[in-house]
């Protein structure tokens, strides 16, 4: 049980950092959408198509390994509550298009981009 919550806790550590470095390179952006959530939930559902597509290939790796880069790293990378947040604060200022428009940037774009990793994983493989 300690090598799992060890690999999440870490795992979760760097995909925070990630975050909070895509957030902070984004702060100084004009833009009614906040570019640093949507690059982050972008970036990770790509990675998490590649993953779980590697995964899914390679069943005799350690379940370590799946726990610290989809649940820990990615999980830390990915923001569900900021983007919520951020779609709420757009909606509270009176702009339910960008509001709208941000919701499904986040949804369709993540749900895309995990099919393309998934394909360029099997390209590549």
């Amino acid at each position: 049980m300690w090598p799992s919550i060890f690999a999440i806790f870490f795992g979760a550590g760097f995909g925070a950092l990630l975050r909070a470095g895509f957030n902070f390179l984004a702060a100084g952006t004009a833009s009614m959408i906040p570019l640093g959530t949507l690059f982050a939930n972008l970036v990770g559902g790509y990675l998490v198509g590649i993953a779980i597509a590697f995964f899914g290939n390679n069943p005799n790796l350690s379940p370590e390994w799946k726990l610290f880069v989809i649940t820990g790293f990615l999980g830390g990378l990915t923001t569900f509550s900021s983007f919520s947040a951020e779609v709420v604060a757009l909606m509270q200022r009176g702009e339910p298009t960008w509001a709208l428009g941000t919701a499904l940037l986040h949804l369709i774009g993540s749900l895309a981009l995990t099919f393309l990793g998934i394909l360029t994983y099997q390209a590549l493989k």
